[in-house]
């Protein structure tokens, strides 16, 4: 930061005195303003930055230029302490003693969000939600690139249109699909919601905007599905170890991450008599109980070692891909996938067997009823239809 005197020469005043300015320089950003103070040109020194005599009240000009440089310097070192970005004009409306709002760049805030989501890392969130909001913070800044030609954009100009031009350059440059774009804008909503919260922005951006709905089709293998599956012996061990992984997720619907997280500690009896599975499910941090099938129970008894973990560890993306082997050597045309066994668990095992709704959002683990509804809505219906068929057929 600089702060210099100059002469406007081009606007003398009828005795030929000239105004002295301030120019602030910072960040290749100038700001100039008047000091109110008139000299003769000639008796300017530029270099010391001084009015020389016989310059009348010399001394007394001398000062207040020092007094002006020393609030700016004031200014701009009270800037430096808060940490975070300012300009030039911040510089100067804090030198007038001027109270503005701080005025904040669409990525600059993004960035101040997720450093403060970070210092709840394995306090509110887990890691992997801040790397999702880290994803979508670069996708606004590659977005902005793109169609502003910049590196940020003002956070006060956000409206409508901007959240329209996102959603279209996610889909046609990013190649995402529109579920994918459905998560990425709600994330980023939040992100706003706080800036306004702030009042940083004086109008919510997102308040005429809709998401576009997508309907996903809950892919399961049917009881015929399952059974055969069941009953298929592999040769080879590693599959044999998939299926068992597969089959056990079938029965008690855990996800992959707590399916390796699985230990034998999280088998404890319950107030029944019988064997459960208790852990914390580490996406919605809510406890997860779920009673163990004979099915389940029947796997848990080939998998007795003295190892922390009741199952071998194997990456998702490995487990995914021998899973579409057996698709083939049993002969399902359907795309194994990890969370298909959670489906099946929701629909074939629970749902199909008349198990209510609330039931299965519990067994899920679901932070809300309503994401077990939207998921499994179809199913119930289906279930419905079925029913109803097989009444018109007893008919």
């Amino acid at each position: 930061m600089k702060a210099l005197f100059l002469i406007a020469k081009n606007r003398p005043n009828k005795k030929g005195n000239c105004i002295l300015k301030c120019r602030i320089t910072y960040c290749k950003q100038r700001r100039e303003f008047s000091t109110g103070l008139f000299i003769n040109p000639s008796n300017w020194n530029s270099k010391q930055q001084t009015v020389n005599p016989p310059e009348p009240d010399s001394d007394f000009i001398n000062s207040q230029l020092s007094l002006v440089k020393t609030k700016i310097n004031r200014a701009f070192l009270m800037l430096q302490v808060k940490e975070e970005s300012f300009s030039v004009e911040d510089i100067y409306s804090l030198y007038k003693g001027v109270k503005t709002q701080r005025e904040y760049n669409v990525v600059e805030f993004f960035e101040r969000y997720l450093k403060k989501l970070k210092t709840l890392i394995n306090i509110d969130i887990k890691q992997v939600t801040w790397n999702k909001f880290n994803y979508i913070k670069k996708d606004v800044k590659s977005f902005i690139k793109w169609q502003f030609k910049t590196n940020d954009y003002p956070l006060k100009k956000l409206e409508l249109q901007f959240l329209h031009d996102f959603e279209y350059y996610l889909k046609v440059e990013k190649k995402q699909k529109q579920i994918t774009i459905n998560k990425s804008l709600q994330r980023f909503r939040r992100v706003i919601r706080t800036a306004l919260a702030k009042n940083y922005l004086s109008k919510d951006p997102f308040l005429l905007y809709k998401t576009k709905t997508v309907r996903i089709e809950v892919v399961f293998l049917s009881p015929e599905e399952l059974a055969k599956l069941e009953r298929h012996e592999f040769t080879q061990s590693r599959l044999q170890f998939i299926k068992d992984l597969f089959v056990f997720s079938c029965y008690t619907g855990l996800p992959y991450r707590e399916l390796m997280n699985l230990k034998r500690a999280n088998i404890i009896k319950g107030f029944d008599g019988n064997l459960w599975v208790k852990m914390k499910r580490e996406k919605t941090s809510k406890e997860l109980s779920v009673p163990l099938l004979p099915k389940a129970l029947e796997i848990l008894a080939a998998y007795q070692n003295d190892e922390t973990y009741i199952f071998p560890r194997i990456s998702n993306q490995r487990y995914n891909s021998y899973l579409k082997e057996i698709a083939v050597l049993v002969g399902i045309d359907k795309r194994l996938t990890t969370h298909m066994a959670r489906r099946t668990f929701a629909s074939t095992v629970l749902l199909y067997n008349d198990v209510p709704m609330e039931i299965v959002s519990e067994l899920l683990g679901h932070s809300n009823m309503k994401v077990t509804q939207d998921s499994y809505g179809k199913v119930v219906q289906k279930k419905i239809s079925l029913e109803m068929e097989k009444l018109k057929g007893s008919g």
